[in-house]
């Protein structure tokens, strides 16, 4: 991995001002619980915890980048590796793991042993559909569109459905060229 930058994610983690985990994860599970009362349908909530990521992932990185001191990675790869090992930490509080990546080196998965989301959560039977922690596929997504990135994000394990770890896969569609709002001719 190249290096990330002047600080990691434990060195932002140790001095971000952090939420209580409980409130932070009791809050969450009462946003979840309201979305299965108002929305009824487990897909529906699905698609608003993704749509919910996504609008907190496209104002996230803004303190990322200003946070984190990271640099403009240099492909895909190094990007999946900074979120891993730096986003998680910085605002969750854990660290995870990127693998299984494709030949093209656009698709990977991004794999946490722990999840502070799930404390205290059992799913019930009439929940079995959900992706409880589809919050954070939202959020990868829109911080990687605001990085010029358009990518696909889904989940493939979930420890609340049996697996023994979380596991997302980040799939690279495609690189967006930058656009600059003005022309710098003169």
């Amino acid at each position: 991995m190249a290096p990330v930058g002047p600080r990691s994610g434990d060195a932002i983690f140790a001095n971000v001002e952090r939420v209580n985990a409980e409130l932070f994860t009791l809050t969450y599970g009462a946003t979840v619980r309201q979305l299965l009362t108002d929305l009824e349908e487990v897909e529906e909530v699905n698609k608003q915890l993704d749509q919910m990521g996504y609008n907190i992932g496209i104002r996230l990185i803004d303190e990322f980048l200003a946070k984190s001191n990271v640099t403009r990675c240099v492909d895909f790869r190094e990007t999946a590796e900074v979120i891993a090992k730096v986003g998680f930490k910085m605002f969750l509080g854990v660290t995870a793991t990127v693998s299984n990546w494709d030949a093209d080196g656009t698709c990977c998965s991004i794999i946490l042993e722990d999840n502070p989301l799930v404390d205290f959560v059992e799913l019930p039977d009439t929940c079995q559909g959900l992706y409880y922690c589809n919050i954070l596929s939202g959020v990868i997504r829109g911080a990687l569109e605001m990085v010029s990135m358009k990518t696909e994000v889904t989940w493939i394990r979930d420890v609340l459905r049996g697996d023994d770890a979380y596991e997302l896969q980040v799939k690279l569609l495609k690189q967006v060229p930058e656009e600059y709002p003005y022309k710098d001719d003169e």
